[in-house]
């Protein structure tokens, strides 16, 4: 009686409490890159800033996966060459995702799920999320 109670009350909280339970999983570095860019909600854009409380496109990207243990080059284009590219059916939260011009990578997010990003957009906006505007984008694997 008491090892089906036990056994009730995990199967419980393992459905109430996803990560609970005999095999809790850590967060992975992107996961984590989102939560960090998360918190950085309403901080300005400036060009060439990289944080704490200023960030440009790739300064929010090289910021919050810093956070998670990752390093990254500086500029988007740099970042779009150093991750492991996937496709959009591939993609996961915390992925980065590069806006492009023919082969000119010119802006990038983190992938929050749900088809949107977390981001620094341009002069007199802030770190928001947002969902991605444009369907021809790219899409890469912090490693």
């Amino acid at each position: 009686m008491a090892a089906s109670v036990l056994t009730a009350a995990t199967v419980t909280a393992s459905m109430l409490l996803p990560g609970v339970g005999s095999e809790a999983q850590a967060a992975t570095p992107g996961q984590t890159a989102v939560k960090v860019a998360a918190s950085k909600k309403g901080s300005p854009y400036q060009y060439g800033a990289a944080g704490p409380n200023r960030f440009d496109c790739s300064g929010l990207t090289l910021y919050s996966f810093k956070k998670a243990g990752k390093t990254l080059p500086r500029t988007a284009a740099q970042q779009y060459n150093k991750t492991r590219h996937l496709s959009a059916g591939s993609r996961q939260v915390g992925d980065l995702v590069f806006f492009h011009s023919g082969s000119n990578v010119y802006h990038v997010g983190i992938y929050a799920g749900d088809n949107k990003i977390w981001h620094s957009p341009k002069p007199g906006a802030s770190v928001r999320m947002e969902k991605i505007w444009s369907s021809g984008v790219w899409y890469g694997r912090v490693n």
